[in-house]
């Protein structure tokens, strides 16, 4: 029988590298490690990659076989969730791998600036009613820039067509800001030119895979300077919701449909 919520919050307690900060603490104090990750934890000088919103942390994980030579550090306020990755690295005995348990918008509160070399963004809520709350926002965006290297790279992992097709626009208006890397609408029409490091798949990746979803990616550089001007535009929305929201849809994989504003 898996733990429950409570015996997974008891147990990563005890984990050293899941680390859960009460904000009042935070606050009070700060956080110890922040701008000395590499110095007072990881000891050695390897680049550190962020996986936002990690979920289960199977990203942060796998990432973390592949790369030895790197330092992962999977974030999100789900600590039940996070239990199998911590677990998992845990028993395996990983010394590249921690887990931070926050908010996404206080995460300039554990790093600073220019600590991040990469950051990877993992099959979240596509948030189609509410812009502030994407992850690849320029709100977020502008918090990424406090804590990321100049030039630091952002890959975003999604089976959601209305969230990759607004992160596409968005680093085609900001081009001069966020230089494209890679992009693709299918990942996995071409198996074998798919990347070792796109290869990973997550819990819920599986599922969009087995009802018939495209992985959609893309990847690009945040400059440190330059101005970001968030997306006017109107895109078509998801016709499909996950199995946790209710009754299943039929997905509709056509490109969606995009209406710019006339702001004149």
């Amino acid at each position: 029988m898996a733990p429950n919520k409570l015996q997974k919050f008891s147990e990563m307690e005890n984990i050293s590298f899941v680390f859960q900060y009460p904000y009042a603490v935070l606050q009070e104090k700060g956080f110890p490690l922040k701008g000395k990750w590499r110095e007072n934890f990881f000891h050695n000088d390897n680049p550190i990659v962020l996986e936002l919103g990690c979920g289960k942390g199977e990203y942060t994980v796998g990432l973390a076989q592949r790369f030895k030579d790197k330092n992962f550090i999977g974030v999100d306020i789900k600590g039940a969730r996070m239990w199998s990755g911590a677990t998992e690295a845990r028993d395996r005995g990983m010394r590249n791998v921690a887990f931070l348990r926050t908010h996404i918008e206080m995460i300039d509160s554990f790093f600073a600036a220019d600590e991040v070399d990469e950051i990877w963004i993992t099959f979240p809520d596509p948030q189609m009613k509410k812009v502030r709350k994407r992850l690849t926002s320029t709100r977020f965006l502008e918090l990424y820039r406090k804590i990321l290297k100049p030039g630091g790279v952002i890959h975003l992992k999604t089976d959601s067509p209305f969230l990759y097709t607004y992160t596409r626009l968005l680093v085609e208006k900001n081009a001069g800001t966020l230089p494209l890397l890679k992009q693709t609408d299918n990942l996995y029409a071409n198996p074998e030119g798919v990347d070792d490091i796109l290869d990973i798949k997550t819990h819920y990746e599986r599922q969009w895979l087995e009802r018939g979803l495209t992985i959609k990616y893309i990847s690009f550089r945040l400059l440190a300077d330059g101005t970001l001007d968030e997306l006017d535009a109107e895109i078509e929305r998801d016709t499909y919701r996950s199995y946790s929201r209710g009754q299943v849809q039929c997905p509709d994989q056509c490109a969606p449909a995009v209406t710019f504003h006339d702001t004149k």
